[in-house]
């Protein structure tokens, strides 16, 4: 199950993007999918067809923890 992560880092922007598993008190980094900006753009520091970026622990500052997206079970209109 893949979580969504904000990664509050010093004097930047938050950065977006998803990780396997959530990080534990021993890692010393961060494996983050899809970097974005809250708004989904690229960030201006990142080529744009990067797709993994690994940032070490020291740099970030806060992380938070998105709810994940259940998916909702569709009913429809069923004639019988």
């Amino acid at each position: 199950m893949a979580y969504t992560l904000i990664l509050h880092l010093g004097n930047q922007a938050p950065v977006v993007g998803e990780v396997d598993e959530l990080p534990k008190p021993t890692d010393n980094l961060i494996i983050l999918s899809n970097p974005r900006t809250r708004e989904g753009k690229d960030l201006s520091y990142i080529e744009p067809n990067v797709t993994r970026v690994i940032w070490p622990v020291s740099a970030i500052t806060l992380i938070e923890i998105l709810e994940a997206e259940e998916e909702e079970e569709i009913i429809g209109f069923v004639r019988e």
